[in-house]
């Protein structure tokens, strides 16, 4: 990457520098390699660290940088594919789901999960933790809430840990499942879902809520953390969401 000098331009100078930074990690750089630090490359293309910095977390929400906690700022290999959604409706943990469970424990949830929930304020309700991988890397963390009546005939004395997240599936899929809802929103990765992800906090990541309606209300609630620099979401006519691979990419 060599000295390149920016000249004015209309659109504002990060994002013509998120350009020319692009168009460079095409030609310059393969994946996996670390970029110079933030003070080499400020002084290439004479701009401000602050400048730069907006274009390097610009191309970190597009997925063409990951930060990477002791090594720095690499370039990211390409989008994997990874399917989020079905065509038909079906409770977590059935087959065909990709995700593990990972542990349960019982918590009250975040005042908008209770509120979907219609649970008290600061009723507990068992928080089943999942993963999931893809490619050999972490690409998404969930987190399910069931309230206790979602799930009656759950025994107090089952065993913890990944066996009790999968009785508390197993019990949920006793519900006849009337439908579900998903959406989709940009967010900031929370400290444990960075660090199951191999991600800074803050980083950007994409949350998937998904609502699961059984007898007339909504009988569980999936906030599934996806990496953004990982996944691309699309909907295609069926409803449902899938995760496709991203345009390839020629790196030197």
């Amino acid at each position: 990457m060599g000295t390149q000098q920016l000249e004015s331009v209309p659109e504002p100078k990060y994002w013509h520098l998120k350009t020319v930074l692009s168009e460079a990690l095409d030609s310059d750089f393969s994946v996996g390699e670390i970029l110079p630090n933030e003070r080499d490359l400020a002084a290439r293309f004479g701009v401000a660290r602050a400048t730069l910095r907006q274009a390097l977390e610009q191309l970190e929400l597009e997925g063409r940088l990951q930060r990477r906690r002791g090594v720095g700022t690499t370039v990211a290999p390409p989008r994997v594919g990874v399917a989020v959604g079905a065509e038909q409706h079906a409770w977590p943990g059935t087959v065909g789901d990709a995700w593990q469970a990972v542990d349960c424990a019982d918590s009250a949830p975040p005042a908008a999960v209770a509120d979907i929930l219609e649970t008290e304020p600061g009723e507990q309700v068992h928080v089943v933790r999942r993963s999931r991988v893809s490619h050999g890397q972490p690409v998404a963390a969930e987190l399910l809430y069931v309230p206790a009546d979602s799930v009656p005939a759950l025994s107090a004395i089952e065993p913890s840990g990944a066996a009790r997240a999968r009785a508390v599936l197993r019990e949920l899929q006793c519900l006849e499942l009337e439908g579900q809802d998903r959406s989709v929103e940009l967010g900031s990765a929370r400290a444990d879902d960075a660090r199951e992800l191999d991600r800074l906090p803050g980083a950007p990541v994409l949350v998937v809520t998904t609502r699961f309606f059984a007898e007339g209300r909504a009988a569980a609630v999936s906030l599934a953390t996806y990496r953004a620099d990982t996944c691309r979401l699309t909907f295609g006519d069926s409803g449902g969401v899938e995760i496709h691979h991203g345009p390839e990419r020629r790196a030197s």
